[in-house]
């Protein structure tokens, strides 16, 4: 069996959960007028805290504004274990960020980590203050992603919905869009350390990459309707069995077979970590666009 494995690694970074053992994150970085500032809205989740070490760290870019309901007040240096505060405090009002952002002229970006229902209604208040938006939040709904794309095209605004920031996911799927074109068999098989929204966004959206080739797969086994052969997605007898597993990490993994071989083609995330190069690279690409962009994959 030949297999491609593309796991990430990343150990440069320090996890940013709130920690009080190990080496604490010092930030030499003096921030500049000219940097990109950065509001992070879901600051308090562990994805947030993550983004708001990433920000700090990178060129070019400063945290300028922390979103939340919890730990309102608490300084974001602080509640990401940084050895020095940022003196910024957690604010609950999206509006009172932006509007005091506003007023330094400078360019500005919005992470949204919150949630689908709320989505729409922040684009809407960073357009307003002519910011752009990056928008990380699962199971966002395509109605939603087509109103936001109008709102942005009449405001000539630029808007990246990404439904993932892992750049190890986006090639796994390229690949497997590669690979589709040779082979007759496929399957996806994943896993997860818990058992919340199965199948995963990722595994969706290969069944659904592949599906729309024109492809026909599994032509022997498309009328199995067996409940152990796994969860059918797309048109064409494409199935997903989800492993869930306390421990495991989070892993896709999608197998080709043709006579006589076997393809399959291997992601694990290991921590959040991963998804901060892809998190970076969508604050730096998004505030040149006038409209919205469905997909990281565009800036790659």
């Amino acid at each position: 069996m030949a297999t491609l494995s593309c796991k990430i690694h990343l150990t440069n970074y320090k996890s940013c959960q709130n920690v009080k053992s190990g080496p604490s994150i010092t930030c030499s970085f003096q921030p500049s007028q000219n940097n990109v500032k950065v509001v992070i809205n879901g600051a308090a989740k562990e994805i947030g805290r993550a983004a708001v070490v990433a920000v700090t760290k990178a060129r070019g870019m400063e945290v300028a504004g922390a979103v939340d309901s919890y730990l309102v007040g608490e300084d974001i240096g602080k509640v990401c274990d940084m050895e020095e505060a940022l003196e910024i405090p957690i604010i609950s009002d999206l509006t009172m960020v932006l509007g005091s952002i506003s007023q330094s002229k400078a360019t500005a970006v919005v992470v949204d980590f919150t949630e689908p229902s709320k989505v729409y209604e922040n684009v809407k208040q960073a357009t307003a203050f002519g910011m752009s938006s990056v928008v990380y939040v699962p199971r966002i709904k395509l109605d939603t992603v087509a109103a936001l794309s109008a709102f942005c095209e009449k405001a000539s605004m630029g808007c990246l919905v990404a439904p993932t920031l892992s750049i190890g996911s986006i090639l796994l799927q390229q690949a497997a869009i590669s690979a589709s074109f040779h082979y007759n068999n496929v399957e996806i098989v994943e896993s997860r350390p818990n058992a919340a929204d199965l199948p995963s966004q990722d595994a969706i959206q290969i069944a659904n990459n592949l599906s729309n080739l024109g492809q026909v797969y599994n032509r022997e086994d498309r009328s199995t309707n067996v409940l152990a052969r796994g969860q059918v997605l797309g048109e064409d007898g494409i199935r997903v069995h989800s492993l869930v597993l306390p421990g495991l990490p989070a892993s896709t993994t999608v197998h080709f077979s043709g006579p006589g071989e076997v393809y399959s083609l291997k992601h694990d995330i290991i921590d959040v970590q991963c998804l901060m190069p892809g998190l970076i690279l969508a604050i730096r690409k998004v505030v040149r666009l006038k409209n919205l962009v469905y997909g990281l994959e565009k800036f790659l």
